[in-house]
């Protein structure tokens, strides 16, 4: 609603500062609000809408909450999320009106441009000395929303600055990664302790399947690595390897990415943004944030510029590294879903696959154990078919490399009987029989 003046920033600063409890009470009963994904969640605000509780019918859009927000478990309130993480799996089990919306990250920032949302709050880093109010650790499909949202009249863009935010670097081109204080319509102040991502915990497993992508990258690659126990090795594994001269080019700018930069095996010269590493939003622990604040080799662009599989594709060798739940032996793969319940998400997993898989030289990585516990039970993640109503992820014609603890395949030029045994012989022991069975009924 905010409209810039010539002001001096930090007088402008303060006519706008006022309390989380202040900034809730202007949303309205019945709104519309969208808040980031996790790092960018602005955790004052959202907290202080939990303290109302004359709610007719407000809906949240986000994704990845990180706390189990009292607003979200209030009556007339609906969140309806990009991606389920456990929060969202949590909420929705006790009984709280929470949605997912099927759609890839580069789809969320459409919906938000097509349904534009009345209120968009988000995190920042503390004002600079020109009155620039930067975004941190995340940009994603919300910057273009936020800034739209500040030039509206007829919308509020709430500003929650954090004090242990760190200042990420953008381009002029795309935003800047920042907007200045006298666009923003309300400024919250707060000190909470940014949301930090554990390493998860590495199964033996996780450390095979690693060591199988690892010798199937090339020096030279351009590397999109992301959360989980592979990736965290696979990076470890190649920040302490003979390769190097890497480009990363990421959704997620992660713990291991930073090692790779610490042990000079990043240059990137990668054919699109040369000369620095470019994420859309950064979720790690302490060290991390600290190493991006103010970091000239890293760039924070919003999901338009880093998601888009047109520009994915233009990088050198590019390389993507996705988890899977489960895979059939056409080659379809479940990576959101539990049977009809949802896990996770889309996010980009299909987004960086098409875009690895089209990239000159580049290669796209599926990886899952080949077991799975169900109810108690030990289940092939490899099956013969997935149960009707299945969604998939990624459709067959898109999927390259799958890993398994046994082995890796190149699914990209087989044939659907090809496919079939090849998939078979990266299945858990235990269950190839059964598998060699459904491939011999299906093709002879």
């Amino acid at each position: 609603m905010a409209r810039t003046n010539h002001r001096d920033p930090k007088s402008i600063y303060r006519d706008k500062l006022r309390t989380a409890a202040e900034a809730a009470q202007l949303v309205q009963r019945e709104d519309t609000l969208a808040v980031p994904i996790a790092t960018g969640q602005p955790t004052a605000f959202l907290t202080a809408l939990g303290e109302r509780d004359d709610w007719i019918n407000l809906v949240i859009f986000s994704a990845l909450m990180i706390r189990p927000y009292a607003v979200l478990q209030k009556p007339g309130v609906r969140l309806i999320s990009g991606f389920f993480g456990p929060i969202e799996r949590m909420l929705k089990a006790a009984g709280a009106r929470v949605d997912y919306l099927p759609a890839d990250f580069l789809g969320w920032e459409r919906y938000a441009r097509l349904v534009p949302p009345r209120v968009m709050a988000s995190a920042f880093a503390p004002m600079d000395d020109h009155g620039y109010l930067n975004f941190g650790l995340h940009s994603g499909a919300t910057f273009h929303a936020f800034v739209a949202a500040a030039r509206d009249p007829n919308r509020l863009a709430i500003a929650e600055v954090n004090t242990t935010m760190p200042q990420v670097c953008g381009l002029a081109r795309f935003g800047g990664h920042r907007i200045h204080v006298s666009q923003v319509d309300c400024i919250i102040e707060t000190n909470d302790p940014v949301f930090e991502l554990p390493d998860e915990p590495v199964a033996d497993q996780d450390r095979a399947i690693a060591e199988y992508v690892e010798r199937l990258i090339d020096n030279g690659a351009t590397l999109q690595i992301g959360i989980g126990g592979v990736p965290n090795i696979v990076a470890k594994l190649l920040a302490e390897g003979k390769k190097g001269d890497f480009g990363i080019h990421t959704e997620m700018l992660v713990n291991g990415i930073m090692h790779l930069h610490q042990a000079g095996k990043v240059t990137n010269h990668k054919g699109v943004f040369d000369g620095f590493s470019v994420a859309t939003f950064c979720a790690g622990s302490r060290q991390l944030y600290d190493w991006v604040h103010r970091n000239p080799e890293v760039r924070m662009l919003p999901v338009t510029y880093v998601n888009d599989p047109a520009i994915i594709r233009r990088n050198r060798a590019m390389v993507s590294i996705n988890g899977a739940l489960a895979i059939d032996l056409s080659g379809q793969v479940m990576a959101d879903t539990i049977g009809p319940r949802q896990y996770s998400g889309v996010g980009g997993h299909e987004l960086f696959v098409i875009g690895a898989h089209d990239s000159e030289g580049g290669k796209s990585f599926i990886c899952l154990h080949s077991t799975a516990n169900s109810g108690g039970e030990r289940v092939s993640t490899i099956v013969a078919s997935f149960a009707p109503g299945t969604p998939t992820t990624t459709p067959r014609h898109h999927v390259q490399y799958v890993v398994t603890e046994f082995g890796a395949v190149n699914l990209s030029l087989l044939t659907d009987a090809e496919r079939a045994r090849a998939l078979v012989e990266i299945a858990h022991p235990d269950f190839r029989d059964e598998l060699r069975e459904a491939v011999r009924r299906r093709f002879g």
